[in-house]
Formats: structure tokens, C-alpha cells, sequence
């Protein structure tokens, strides 16, 4: 199972461009990205999927924290999943600082699941990560 949680702004951005480039390619149209700092009101949104299948979202207003992350996303998502999957099941999420807390992995033990390696700052080995961007791109378009 891959899983990820992302931030919707409920508010507009700062209308700030941030230009991440290479060398001699100034200003080049597909070198521009557009970036939200997300300030106030927003959303996260923690989903998880799998082969032929997909966890429920999970939507909640306020940042999430390993406690968070074990009694709703450990126990009420990842687990029955693996209930479903048996002994094969492995979990990927990513190195979020509440993910990899003590009790995030007693947790874990104690449920027999199996979490991937993942390499650090490493989003674009995730396939969940194209989700945000579909959502980002239809909430934007709202």
C-alpha cells in the first residue's frame, strides 16, 4: 500500500512564482511553478492505494501527529487492509516526522506490518503523489 497525506489551501496563494531552473534556461515557460505557502484555513487529506483497490480519504483539519496518525490512519485504515492482504502486505508512507514516531511503531509491530523503505525527500517514487496533483488540479479549477 503507498500512502500519503497532502494540504489543500482553503485560501488564495500569495500570487508569488518561484522559478526552479537550470542553469541558462531564465525565465523558460516550463521551468515556471507555481507554489502555494499554505497559511490558515485548509485541509489535509491522508489516502492510501493498492492494487485494484484504495483506502477511504481521510479529512481532517488540523496537522497530524503520530497519535493522529496511529488510532485513526494505523487502525482504522492501514489495518483492515492488511487484515484483507495477509502476510505479503507491505506499507510504504513516507519520512514524515510523525510517522516515524515510537509509538507509530510499536503500532506497527504489534499488527505485523511490514513498512517499505523510502528513501528521504523521495516523492516522485510514490504513485499516490499524482492523486494531489489530480485533486489540486480540480479543486483549482472550481
Amino acid at each position: 500500500m503507498f500512502s500519503d497525506e497532502s494540504r489543500f489551501s482553503l485560501q488564495s496563494d500569495s500570487r508569488r512564482t518561484f522559478i526552479w531552473r537550470a542553469s541558462g534556461t531564465r525565465y523558460h515557460q516550463e521551468n515556471t511553478i507555481e507554489r502555494h505557502r499554505y497559511g490558515g484555513a485548509g485541509w489535509l487529506v491522508w489516502g492510501g492505494i493498492i492494487l485494484g483497490s484504495r483506502t477511504d480519504l481521510h479529512v481532517q483539519s488540523v496537522t497530524m501527529t503520530c497519535h493522529i496518525y496511529r488510532d485513526v490512519i494505523l487502525e482504522q485504515h492501514v489495518r483492515l487492509f492488511r487484515g484483507a492482504m495477509g502476510a505479503e502486505f507491505q506499507f510504504m508512507d513516507d519520512n514524515a516526522r510523525p510517522h516515524r514516531a515510537n509509538i507509530v511503531d510499536e503500532c506497527l509491530q504489534s499488527e505485523d506490518i511490514t513498512r517499505m523503505d523510502w528513501p528521504a525527500y523521495s516523492p516522485d517514487l510514490n504513485p499516490i503523489e499524482h492523486v494531489w496533483d489530480m485533486l489540486g488540479r480540480r479543486i483549482a479549477a472550481r
